[in-house]
């Protein structure tokens, strides 16, 4: 293997990450570079190198590409000024004419096995539903709906990812929530949705 890309990969990795007020499942991954603030993020979920979120709950099996940028708090736009220097927290200016409380920030809810692409930004206050897909490079300002795949600058909506009647079983199923025995039992089935579903029928919840 090529030594300058392993040597670039150790660099990359060895940049630490920046984890604080949140509860991150044991089988979660943050990689280095990223910004993780008051989130929550289920089991099997990760996001890749330099993501920010920030007042985030996060569900189960979830996929966060490189520098995602998820929630955050917003500048009151209804005030006659948006600059940090008319309200509390601390900012990058150290001077402040006023320490006014700010509106207060809405969280971002992501769902379960949601697929997030590279750069995607997505704004605070947004709810992703279960198992969508948000293409790379997209900016989600509106909530996205189970099995959706949205893309874009503004995001829209694409397709969906299955068939409504598929959607729906899967979203009843709640096959984030199996144990690990279960998902080991139904994994050989995971490429095809209609007979995932029908062996988790036959071998009960």
């Amino acid at each position: 293997m090529n030594i300058k890309y392993i040597w670039n990969r150790m660099i990359k990795k060895m940049r630490g990450r920046a984890v604080a007020g949140s509860t991150l499942d044991r089988n979660t991954k943050v990689e280095a570079g990223s910004t993780v603030v008051n989130t929550t993020m289920g089991k099997y979920s990760y996001c890749g190198y330099d993501c920010k979120i920030i007042n985030c709950d996060i569900g189960a099996y979830c996929s966060i590409a490189d520098g995602v940028i998820i929630g955050g708090a917003q500048h009151p736009m209804q005030w006659v000024s948006t600059s940090p220097v008319f309200y509390k927290d601390r900012d990058s200016l150290g001077k402040k004419f006023a320490t006014f409380d700010r509106p207060p920030v809405k969280r971002t809810v992501i769902g379960n096995d949601v697929w997030i692409g590279d750069r995607a930004t997505i704004k605070s206050g947004v709810t992703v539903g279960d198992g969508a897909v948000i293409g790379m490079g997209s900016i989600v300002t509106k909530d996205i709906g189970c099995y959706e795949i949205w893309a874009g600058n503004p995001a829209r909506k694409i397709r969906d990812r299955m068939p409504e009647e598929v959607k729906e079983e899967l979203e009843h199923l709640r096959w984030w929530e199996f144990d690990d025995s279960r998902m080991e039992e139904l994994a050989p089935s995971i490429r095809e949705p209609e007979l995932f579903l029908k062996k988790a029928k036959e071998t009960g919840k």
